[in-house]
């Protein structure tokens, strides 16, 4: 039955919970909350409202709503985060980086804690410092507190496997103490570790002093080159010191969130702070929808970085506020586990670092805002150019196919996709050739695209969505094949040949029974290319892996008496197996690698399945 909004909206209960949105091809284009579905989603239908550009656009493209009822605003909030996460709706603010970023993880739950390297925070005993931004500063770190302290990097399990293997090469480099030995106590092993916390809490002043002195003494006695080790260790001290500056004399974890708004290009800047400590900053690009505020957008950055992070700070300084902030607030300390704080600074210098971060934003985007229109060109640009020759709507998804095979001993298959001029790599298939014998390309292409389209009507996962253009690697005969295979499919897709010249470069495109002219400097003819290229790569990269494990077995691989080097040299010398099923024994015998038995058993064997078959 066809959806009535109308009826539909009379439904909707007064409870929080989260709508989604849905187009006439039934994707998903909005999710959004609300304390009350009723209210809030009869607000997108009403006319008399001022809705925004944003809205403006977006109701007249909904086809159908669907809503999901919650317990509470807060559980909505949650829900919503996930689902935007899910499908990345199209009238969504979505954060375009997907960053894990890294913690130092003390393991003090064990008898000889370990310093290591972490992508995730969890609940267990382990002390965790971080999130840094640079994960290259997190291993330098980690490997100088090997130097400094001599903590184990080992997986044994202490003190249960002491003395069961001998000791690695960090105790050889002098980076490790062995206690899996049993040559330091757990009590000295455990001071090691302390100095090591203090060393990751910003006391550098110690570490330093100390090296200094034993650098002085090792000079002395003319222990050079211990001296310089000790200068080197210094060196290296000084430079993580420097990424951890003072920023507040409270000592606690704040990150400070602001953000830039051009059109639909956006950029927050967080600075991260932690023990008062500076001790990195990042950039985020974000999607916005056309007119949405930057306060909005703000607000869906704070949930969708916060959503995928795993550490929350205590306070969150934002430069503006925001709507649901007290939501937020509720959510944020149900992620902590304790009381999350966000405030606007008004004066002094929380105010001026809030402001600082917003300009560093500011400088981000104008900076990048020639390399997004470059962006922009190589890709929804030149979709738009390839419609404009075709005389067709920007075709949003294209396919390509390719054919690959050695002297047709194994064809392969291969389908990429391009969706608005950006590879989708997650939809690119292979196929490998059941129903056809020989270096036959065109028969080939027809299984592999019969296969694909059959699929794509079942709706089989991965299959289900069907392109806006079909490119094929070749001119007339091609363009024929796609187009008989989706006849008798009764399929209506744009399909596409790519004409070659004397040297295989692409010199025009064989579309509608005649050939159209490209600009082989424009950034559409530059696309084509790269798709055309990423087609044949990814179908040559999948012959190889099957021949590399393997997996091609060919008939001639049954031949007794033909190993590895004469399969090959029959492979050259014959471009089919038909070719070699009618050759007599004098001829085979003539190859080089072969002798009178060898080639008989060749044609023994085809001349064997030939009567078996008869």
């Amino acid at each position: 039955m066809a959806f009535n909004i109308e009826e539909e909206l009379k439904k909707l209960p007064g409870k929080p919970g989260v709508y989604l949105m849905h187009d006439a091809r039934d994707e998903i284009i909005y999710v959004g909350k609300a304390v009350s579905l009723k209210n809030r989603v009869r607000q997108y239908f009403q006319s008399s409202r001022n809705k925004g550009l944003k809205i403006e656009s977006m109701v007249p493209q909904i086809a159908r709503f669907e809503y999901i009822v919650t317990d509470s605003e807060l559980e909505a909030l949650v829900l919503e985060c996930n689902l935007i996460k899910e499908y990345r709706p199209k009238y969504n603010t979505m954060l375009k980086d997907d960053k894990a970023y890294p913690f130092i993880r003390v393991t003090l739950q064990e008898e000889y804690p370990r310093v290591l390297f972490s992508r995730t925070m969890k609940k267990d005993k382990s002390k965790y410092f971080g999130p840094y931004t640079s994960a290259a500063a997190v291993k330098e770190t980690i490997e100088l507190i090997r130097k400094l302290y001599h903590l184990r990097s080992c997986s044994r399990r202490l003190p249960a496997e002491t003395g069961k293997d001998r000791p690695c090469l960090y105790y050889h480099l002098h980076q490790c103490k062995a206690p899996c030995q049993g040559w330091i106590s757990r009590e000295d092993y455990r001071k090691q570790v302390d100095q090591a916390l203090g060393f990751l809490n910003g006391n550098f002043r110690e570490v330093l002093q100390d090296l200094s002195d034993k650098m002085n003494r090792a000079a002395e006695e003319l222990k050079y080159e211990e001296a310089a080790e000790y200068r080197d260790l210094m060196d290296s001290v000084r430079r993580i010191g420097e990424h951890q500056k003072i920023t507040s004399g409270d000592g606690e974890d704040k990150d400070v969130a602001a953000l830039a708004l051009d059109r639909e290009d956006a950029v927050a800047q967080v600075f991260f702070i932690r023990d008062g400590k500076l001790i990195g900053r990042e950039h985020f690009y974000l999607r916005a929808a056309a007119g949405e505020e930057r306060r909005d957008v703000l607000l869906s950055f704070i949930k969708q970085f916060y959503a995928g992070t795993p550490f929350i700070p205590r306070e969150l300084m934002i430069s503006e506020e925001v709507e649901e902030q007290e939501i937020l607030e509720e959510w944020l300390t149900a992620k902590r586990g304790q009381k999350v704080h966000i405030r606007v600074p008004k004066k002094g210098t929380k105010e001026k670092l809030v402001e600082l971060a917003q300009r560093n934003a500011e400088i981000v985007l104008s900076q990048d805002r020639e390399r997004l229109k470059r962006e922009e060109g190589r890709t929804i640009g030149a979709v738009k150019e390839i419609g404009g020759w075709l005389g067709i709507e920007p075709p949003e998804r294209i396919e390509a196919y390719d054919i690959s095979n050695i002297s047709g001993f194994q064809s392969v298959g291969s389908m990429v996709v391009y969706e608005k001029g950006k590879p989708k790599r997650a939809d690119y298939r292979k196929f490998r050739i059941q129903t056809v014998e020989g270096p036959n390309d065109y028969a080939s292409m027809e299984e592999v695209l019969s296969r694909r389209f059959q699929r794509g009507i079942a709706e089989d996962t991965g299959f289900e969505k069907l392109p806006d253009l079909i490119l094929m690697d070749g001119g007339k005969g091609q363009v024929n094949i796609a187009l008989s295979v989706l006849e008798k499919l009764g399929l209506s897709i744009q399909v596409c040949g790519m004409v070659k010249d004397d040297k295989h470069r692409t010199r025009g495109l064989y579309f509608r029974n005649r050939e159209l002219p490209i600009d082989r400097n424009s950034e559409g003819f530059h696309l084509i290319t790269r798709i055309q290229d990423e087609a044949h790569r990814f179908a040559i990269e999948y012959h190889r892996l099957l021949r590399s494990k393997g997996q091609v077995h060919s008939v001639l691989d049954d031949i007794p008496g033909i190993g590895p080097g004469r399969r090959k040299e029959l492979m050259r010398r014959y471009q089919s197996l038909e070719e070699i099923r009618k050759a007599e024994v004098e001829e085979l015998k003539a190859l080089p690698s072969m002798n009178e038995r060898a080639a008989r058993s060749v044609y023994d064997f085809f001349h064997r399945q030939e009567k078996h078959s008869g």
